[in-house]
Order: C-alpha cells, then structure tokens, then sequence
C-alpha cells in the first residue's frame, strides 16, 4: 500500500502522520528501556520533537542553518532528526564510529552551528575538536551532563525545557514553521567517501527524499499493520529513507535494534514483518544456520538438507505455476520440520527482507527463499536518496538488482556506466561544483560509477564498479588508496593492496620494505636463508601485527584491516601488476593473489 496521506516534504509528511494516528492505540516506534522494548506514541513524539524544535528556536537555530547528529541509532536520534526536518534545520548526520579528525574535516566543510552527541565518548570527540571548527557553538548531549561540563554543552532534557519556555511565549512557531518548509529546500548534507578519501557532502532536498519514499512504497508493500526492526544506521542513506521514513510514512510501527550483535535476540522479541538490512545480515544467518546443521547429528544433517532440496523444487515448480499433489505434501513436512523452526527463530512473522547498500550473492537469495524467506533486493546510492532500482515480490530475480522505481531513468553509458536521471538526484556535492559537475551533466544524468547491464528480461544487473571505491557487505562505502596511503607511511612496508568490496571486513597485502625488515632481522637475531623465508618468521608477522594496529587507530572502526598477507616479491609492471604510472592494478592483483585473499576471510570464519 503506498503511504497513509499524501505529503510534499518530511516536514509535512511528520505532520500529517502524527496527526492521523494521534489517538490510536498503536505505538510509533518501539525502543529499549532497562532492557525491556517501551512503546512511544504519536502524542508522545510530536510533543518531544515540538518542544525539542523550539528548544533549537530558543537558541537562535533558523531555517537553513546546519547542525549535526553524531549518535547511534536510538530514539533521540529520531526525534532529534525530526524536529530539525520540520523547522527547515539542515542536519548533517555523522558516523560514531568516525574519529575526531574525521568529523573535524566534516563538521568544518558544512559549517555546522552545533550537533547533537549520544554520550560521553561522543562528546569526547567533539571536545577535541571544538576550537577548530570556528563556526561550532552549542553541543547537545541525549544524556545527562557530566560535573564537569563545559560552557556550550545542554543536556536533551534542558533543550525541551528550554523549548516549552519558548513554546509559552510563541506558541504557533511550530506549526508555522512547518508550513515554511518547501519541497525544494535542503532536508540534509550526508557525507560519502570520495575517490581521494576526503568525504563529499550529499546535498538532498525534501522533494529528493520524498520523491523516493512515494515512488518505494509503490512497488514495496507496506502497511500500518506491519512491524519494522531497524539496525542498519540512520546515518546510512539506505535506512534513512526505507528503514525510518518510508516505514514511518505507511504507519508502520518501527523497533530499533540493540545493535547487530543483538539482532537474533530483537528478532524473537519484536516479531517484525518487514526488515531492511545489508547481505553481511544474511551471511551471518546462512553461516550459523549451516554451522548449527554441521554440527548436529547426522539425522538432523539429513533432514534439513532433504528440506532444502525439496524447498528449491517446490519454488522453481511454483514459478512454472504447476506444483504436483506429491511436492505439495512434502513441503509441508519440510515446512513443518525445518523452515517454520528457522522462521521462528526470526519471530515467527517475517514476509520479506529489503537488501541493499552492497551486492547480495545469488546463491544466498535463493538459499532463504528455498527456506520460505523472501530478500528482495535494490540498487542505490547517497547520491540518489538511495533507492534507484528494486527487486519486486512478484517480479524478481536474484543475481540483479531489479527494475527502476516509478519515476526513475536508468541508460547505459557507451562505457558500460550505469547512468540515473530522476527527482531523487541530488542537488550535488556541498561546497564542491567541480566534484558536481563530474557526474550531473547538464541534463540531470547522473554517472552512478557503476559498470552495469540490462538483462533479456530488464533487469539491472551490476557487473563492476568503474572506480576504486568499494562497498564492504556492512554497506559501508570505503575508499581503499587513503588508508593505502597510510599503510606505506610505514618504514617497514613498501606497497599495499586494501581488499574489500562486497567482503564483512577489510584486509591487506602487503609488500615490506625489504631492506628495513632484513635490518630489523640483524638487530633482534633473527636468522634467515631469504626474502620469503624472513616473511613467514612468527617474530616478522608480530612487527608488522603492531603496525596494523598502530595504523589503525587513524581509522574509522569499518577502515580496520582486519587481517593480512605479506608478499615476498613486489608488485612490477613487468608482472602487469602495476600501470606505467606505477599505479596498482588492483584487479590483477586480486585475481593473482585469490587464494590468499580467500585465506585471509576464511581464518576468521567468512
């Protein structure tokens, strides 16, 4: 169903939601309290993000100023976010996984008057980092403030204290300010990593966000009747837009997630119908499910694995539109045995899955849909509000990423590129008309950076990326060459590869710098014949164990290299390693070093 009223702008769009379900029954949002799920009204939420709204008003906050939110996803977050989206306030969501200098460079490029920071190690980060963002004035903390607070910091509650003596004295500055919001105005700056690692703001409007959420919700059914489980991070384009708006829109009730670790345990507590997620969710699950299987007695081995085949029958059968009597009946015992146990331990009430922000393996969809589990996979970028292309229940196929969203262009380039042209295009790159201009031509194509095709049937399916920046199975976007950059600042390593598109964790090959390990060989009397025995000395993979580690703490939590292979020849032009340039070919050497790449996953359980 699409949504429940009609709307033009996020600001108009809470409005009218909240207003229709004022006095049901049925909660807006579903958060964890002292361990324990407490139901949030509508009431409830449009009293917070009123009074947090004029609290921001009472501070001298206008339409148009930019304010950040550095937190995990929680309660605060959304009511935070709204009360900035309906008062015309551009909110610049951070990371928190981010480090100090990261935000530093954001927080400066967008010009942010204040942010929003979930707790004390949030608050930490900004600390260090308040007198060199000039433009930086007031910190608002969701908890309550330390002893020893600074100056600028308010705590969430003093903030709606502050706004319920502002709303005494103005008390139609809310709703007018509503009203104010125009589909064209800038709703929030989103930052993505850029080909040379600084981040690049994403410029969005209402109408881009909006535009999204109606052309969605059309060909992904959504109800006030379902239930959503959120943990991918608002902060992500992807769940921003399905996860909290769109759901939010079509009156569903969204539960946030405790955090990915605790997902299998919200699942059984929430019981969703509906959940976004990316395909390390669903790696996850297809490893503990197999691994519990392997384990177990060799009866229940052969059960399930006699239930999966009748599964995959019973689906290809089900296509045809011809189910024979004998495959009916033994689905349903296949049912009763196997999937309707793996179901409940999702909660019981799963209709489908929404995949997206990195590529979904073919043999996974079909693994859970053999198991009676939908994942309906889509395409998207920051860029484009995200959501470019979808999988739809009725007409789908895995290994693509389905069909364009109404209102969605997609061509391909003579380059193979793949190419978006709609009203959920970004307005361009904050503060960066030159990045702008490489990928919005004049016509409003917009050059996805993704190498793709059209398949018989008109699905899109995509076969590369035309640029270095890869998406980790997290669905995070990482630029591999800064944090090459500053594993060859190292006096022990010589060149490094990051591996990591499509992969749950990042990790590296790395060249040493020969003459400064033999040197470190010689002082620690480390004996050695050659080159390639050095390498595979246990005190050799210490050192450069510690200088990973030391690395590391430069980096964003999702920039970690997680693990690593030393190489015992350097990368040459002469092997078609490197380009004349001496640039790495990167597919080369993923393709010549497969096997010890696989290694790398594989010892930590991928």
């Amino acid at each position: 169903m699409p949504v429940v009223k009609p709307f033009s702008t996020i600001a108009e769009m809470f409005d009218v939601i909240t207003r229709h379900f004022i006095d049901s029954d049925k909660p807006a949002y579903l958060y964890k309290v002292a361990g324990v799920y407490k139901p949030l009204s509508y009431k409830e939420l449009r009293e917070m993000v009123e009074l947090t709204a004029c609290g921001l008003a009472a501070l001298g906050l206008n339409k148009g100023d930019k304010f950040g939110i550095i937190s995990e996803n929680r309660i605060e977050w959304i009511i935070v976010d709204f009360a900035m989206t309906t008062t015309g306030i551009i909110d610049v969501p951070v990371y928190p996984t981010l480090t100090a200098k990261q935000v530093e460079y954001i927080f400066n490029n967008a010009g942010v008057k204040g942010t929003f920071v979930s707790n004390q190690v949030q608050l930490s980060k900004v600390e260090k980092i308040y007198d060199q963002v000039k433009t930086l004035d007031k910190v608002i903390i969701f908890t309550e403030k330390g002893i020893t607070a600074p100056d600028y910091l308010l705590s969430l509650r003093e903030l709606m204290e502050l706004g319920r003596d502002f709303r005494e004295k103005n008390p139609d500055y809310w709703v007018n300010r509503i009203r104010e919001v125009k589909p064209e105005d800038v709703l929030t700056i989103i930052y993505t990593s850029g080909t040379t690692g600084d981040p690049k703001g994403v410029v969005l409007t209402h109408k881009n966000l909006v535009s999204n959420i109606l052309s969605a919700t059309q060909v992904i059914p959504m109800t006030p009747e379902d239930t959503f489980l959120s943990y991918l991070p608002f902060s992500h384009s992807f769940e921003r837009m399905a996860g909290f708006y769109a759901a939010f829109a079509c009156g569903g009730i969204v539960a946030l997630a405790e955090s990915i670790d605790t997902i299998a345990q919200n699942l059984l507590e929430v019981k969703p119908t509906i959940m976004t997620s990316v395909p390390r969710l669903f790696e996850r699950l297809y490893n503990r499910i197999i691994k519990g299987v392997e384990s177990g007695p060799a009866i229940r081995k052969k059960i399930f694995y006699w239930a999966l085949d009748v599964g995959k029958k019973y689906v290809q059968a089900s296509k045809k539109g011809k189910v024979p009597a004998w495959l009916k009946s033994q689905y349903a015992l296949a049912n009763k045995l196997v999937f309707s146990k793996l179901k409940e331990r999702m909660g019981g009430r799963i209709k489908f899955f929404v995949s997206g922000g990195a590529a979904l393996a073919k043999e996974l969809g079909e693994f859970f849909e053999a198991l009676g589990i939908k994942i309906v996979e889509g395409y998207g970028l920051t860029e484009t509000s995200p959501v470019l292309t979808v999988n739809r229940l009725d007409d789908y196929k895995f290994g693509t990423v389905g069909k364009p969203i109404p209102g969605v262009e997609i061509k391909i380039a003579e380059d193979g590129e793949i190419l978006a042209r709609g009203p959920n295009v970004m307005q361009g790159y904050y503060n960066n008309p030159e990045a702008t201009a490489e990928v919005i031509e004049k016509d409003g194509w917009f050059h996805t950076g993704d190498i793709g095709y059209f398949d018989e049937d008109g699905f899109l399916v995509i076969t590369d990326r035309k640029k270095h920046i890869f998406v980790s199975s997290g669905g995070k976007n990482i630029a591999p060459q800064p944090i090459e950059s500053l594993l060859i600042q190292s006096s022990y390593i010589d060149q490094a590869v990051v591996i990591g598109d499509g992969k749950p964790f990042l990790t590296a090959l790395i060249v040493p710098d020969f003459e400064a390990i033999k040197d470190y060989a010689k002082q620690h009397g480390i004996s050695f014949q050659d080159e390639k025995e050095l390498i595979h000395r246990d005190e050799i993979y210490r050192l450069f164990e510690r200088e990973i580690k030391r690395i590391n703490k430069d980096l964003a939590q999702h920039e970690h290299i997680r693990n690593f292979r030393l190489l015992d020849k350097p990368f040459t032009i002469e092997d078609g390693e490197l380009t004349p340039t001496l640039k790495v070919k990167r597919k080369v050497v993923e393709q010549k070093y497969k096997e010890l790449i696989d290694q790398m996953y594989e010892e930590l359980g991928v």
